[in-house]
């Protein structure tokens, strides 16, 4: 990386007394350390030992918590930065001697302790070199994405379309998709990595290459699902998979035709009632050969058709309540009449507002498709 693109020269940086200055007005010590902590847990201790901690008291709770999270990071440390840390250990604490190539390292035969400290600052500075690196590389794979998805708003004439993804991480494993077949038939594609993280990510672009680079050629959308399966099934891992809803809106007809390849049932929304539609067939890579049946559907003025991934009821807040079916369903009664974008914003604060402090674990993603006279 060159200087000029280096983001830390130092001509950029900030000054250390206005950062800790804007550090101390933004922090909240408390909300943030339990906040932090719990991220901690969710990412070093295994599900086994949640459930081991579970039934022990608080007392004992805290001092297995903690030295299994001391241990997880220590083993997830390099072997040179691991034997750091403890020479920086004996240096700090002054206790003890480390032979290390051949050479005694006595902790308490000198003043030792700031060299001890500065070896774990170290060890410390290389995590961080590292977290940033990736990060970077992260970021540049999320803009990479955002430069390949579609707009929010769409414009189809008669229709209104909403589209909105809200990763977790830097890169997601949602994908919403736009495409214009032709003058009337145009194609819109919700769909959902198994897993999340870079792994979803790559698979995520894969399935949108596959999408776009074959879409034009099948008059039947169950069929160019078929393929897609071929394709993603011919050309993935084995233990990964995706649910998609791929829709085909046809503005001769004024109907819209769906196939649901194991993806969240979507919801019909019109003036008398609420409709979750039927669960389609397996997800996408299961298995090799899948008969995707299609459904079709006749909106009228302001009818509203709703599709989903699973990190809208997946949602959780502090306690570990998920959001769930039967608070989306509350909110559904009150989006009739409202514009694709307002029922999108709508329901995402609901969400924000349910997961409060906590951080989202899975990709968020909505598809909003409304029949209109006229432009909403």
């Amino acid at each position: 990386m060159s200087m000029e693109n280096n983001s830390f020269n130092k001509n950029s940086d900030p000054s250390l007394k206005q950062t800790l200055k804007n550090d101390l007005r933004e922090v909240h010590f408390k909300r943030d350390f339990i906040r932090e902590y719990k991220e901690l847990k969710n990412f070093y201790l295994t599900e086994e030992k949640k459930a081991r901690l579970e039934s022990m008291g608080k007392f004992h709770r805290f001092f297995y918590q903690l030295f299994w999270l001391v241990k997880s990071l220590f083993l997830n440390l390099t072997p040179f930065r691991r034997i750091l840390v403890i020479i920086g250990m004996v240096l700090l604490i002054g206790v003890g001697t480390v032979r290390i190539d051949n050479n005694d390292i006595n902790g308490s035969s000198n003043n030792n302790g700031l060299l001890g400290g500065a070896l774990i600052i170290f060890v410390l500075m290389l995590e961080l070199k590292d977290k940033l690196f990736a990060k970077e590389e992260l970021e540049a794979g999320r803009k990479v994405q955002q430069a390949l998805a579609p707009t929010s708003n769409q414009s189809i004439p008669g229709w209104s379309i909403w589209l909105n993804t809200k990763p977790a991480n830097e890169v997601s494993g949602d994908l919403v998709d736009f495409l214009k077949i032709d003058d009337d038939k145009y194609g819109l594609i919700i769909a959902d990595i198994a897993g999340k993280g870079l792994s979803a990510a790559l698979l995520m672009a894969k399935l949108q290459s596959i999408i776009r680079a074959i879409a034009y050629d099948y008059e039947s959308i169950s069929k160019l699902c078929g393929k897609i399966n071929e394709i993603f099934h011919r050309d993935s891992l084995p233990t990964l998979f995706a649910s998609m809803i791929y829709i085909e809106i046809n503005t001769k007809t004024n109907q819209l035709c769906y196939v649901n390849a194991g993806h969240l049932p979507p919801i019909l929304i019109d003036a008398k009632q609420i409709t979750e539609m039927p669960k389609g067939e397996a997800a996408l890579g299961l298995i090799k050969r899948i008969d995707f049946s299609e459904k079709l559907i006749d909106l009228n003025d302001s009818d509203i058709f709703l599709a989903y991934s699973d990190g809208l009821t997946e949602a959780k807040n502090e306690h570990g309540d998920f959001f769930g079916i039967e608070r989306l369903r509350k909110i559904l009664p009150t989006l009739y009449g409202l514009s694709t974008e307002r029922i999108g914003q709508t329901i995402l604060e609901h969400v924000d507002y349910f997961v409060d402090d906590n951080v989202y674990y899975d990709d968020l993603s909505l598809l909003i498709i409304k029949r209109n006279n006229t432009t909403n």
